[in-house]
């Protein structure tokens, strides 16, 4: 939408614009008290009082357009419409109050953007798992199939995938109200990572993976929430064997650096694009890898468990002569 000329917009204080305005009308007053007196000629004073008034509502027009903007802005955003913005050309207070209002529209209209996301990412992982229940249930009903171990395999593996579902929308839910506290306790590196490979070996060879692990880590001792942390590697070790080869070795690395320590988790598969590295630990997100993912939680987990830990995750270049998937966690060696 086109709008009118600001002249004021370059003024820096409101106060000013408002005593330019009063300083107008004064003179408009003195110009009709003067043709009142007789001091002018007829002609004369009534073109000045036209002018001054004409100028007037001219410049208060110009000050007042932003608030006028920002309330049919509000007015849309109250309808659902959160692409309305506020021209901010004015550099007063005005104009400051037009930028907020255009930084909290465009807020509002990314977590409306994400609300719908969520929906629609939800329902889609809620209805794969409980088609396929609902389809092997209804066999058995009918008598079309009979409850085999391998089907009642299938039911678990789905009622698996809704609990772990259940369980990061919870872990979402979390998040965004910032409640968790950590149950900070000394960690014993090799045997926390040890732990960790010993489960997702079960894992991978339950979902009949081959895959090796090979684990490297000095002894030290790190602070931080067991449970939380073990959350986290698990969930980059289940990533790493899903998108492995076969016959691909996954390597969990851990080097001491002089404040935080690092801990590498490589696979051997097709990478992440550069592009969509940071990308991958947005919510519902799962990258460009060719095979399938999880529900796109998992890594928007780990990462704001790591951040609770005053640490960092990252997607880094692969090594030259291995490739694959390299993902970087630091945590500090001191607790805040």
């Amino acid at each position: 939408m086109r709008s009118l000329p600001r002249p004021l917009d370059p003024v820096r204080s409101i106060k000013i614009k408002i005593g330019l305005i009063l300083i107008g009308a004064g003179a408009a007053g003195m110009t009709w008290f003067s043709l009142w007196l007789g001091w002018f000629p007829l002609w004369t004073s009534v073109t000045a009082i036209i002018v001054a008034l004409t100028t007037l509502q001219f410049l208060a027009h110009g000050m007042t357009s932003p608030l006028r903007e920002m309330t049919t802005a509000a007015r849309r955003m109250a309808q659902g419409d959160y692409s309305w913005r506020v021209r901010a050309s004015s550099r007063d207070e005005v104009g400051q109050l037009a930028e907020a209002f255009n930084q909290m529209a465009a807020d509002l209209a990314a977590a409306d953007r994400q609300r719908r996301e969520l929906i629609a990412n939800v329902s889609h992982e809620l209805r794969t798992p409980i088609t396929a229940l609902h389809g092997l249930l209804e066999n058995i009903v009918d008598g079309v199939a009979e409850a085999e171990p391998a089907m009642m395999q299938t039911a678990l593996a789905q009622t698996e995938r809704l609990g772990r579902l259940v369980t990061e929308l919870l872990d979402l839910s979390r998040v965004d109200a910032g409640v968790v506290a950590l149950a900070r306790a000394p960690i014993n590196v090799p045997d926390f990572l040890d732990d960790v490979v010993a489960e997702a070996r079960v894992n991978a060879a339950g979902a009949g993976r081959d895959v090796r692990f090979q684990i490297a880590a000095p002894h030290v001792v790190v602070p931080g929430d067991r449970e939380r942390l073990h959350q986290v590697f698990a969930n980059l070790l289940d990533n790493a064997v899903r998108h492995s080869p076969p016959g691909g070795v996954v390597l969990v690395r851990a080097e001491r650096h002089d404040d935080h320590l690092l801990i590498a988790v490589a696979d051997q598969g097709a990478g992440i694009p550069a592009g969509e590295r940071d990308r991958v630990f947005e919510r519902f997100t799962r990258g460009e890898r060719p095979t399938g993912g999880g529900t796109g939680l998992g890594l928007a987990i780990a990462r704001w468990v790591v951040q609770l830990h005053r640490g960092t995750i990252a997607v880094v270049d692969p090594e030259p002569d291995r490739g694959g998937c390299h993902i970087h966690v630091t945590l500090p060696l001191q607790a805040a």
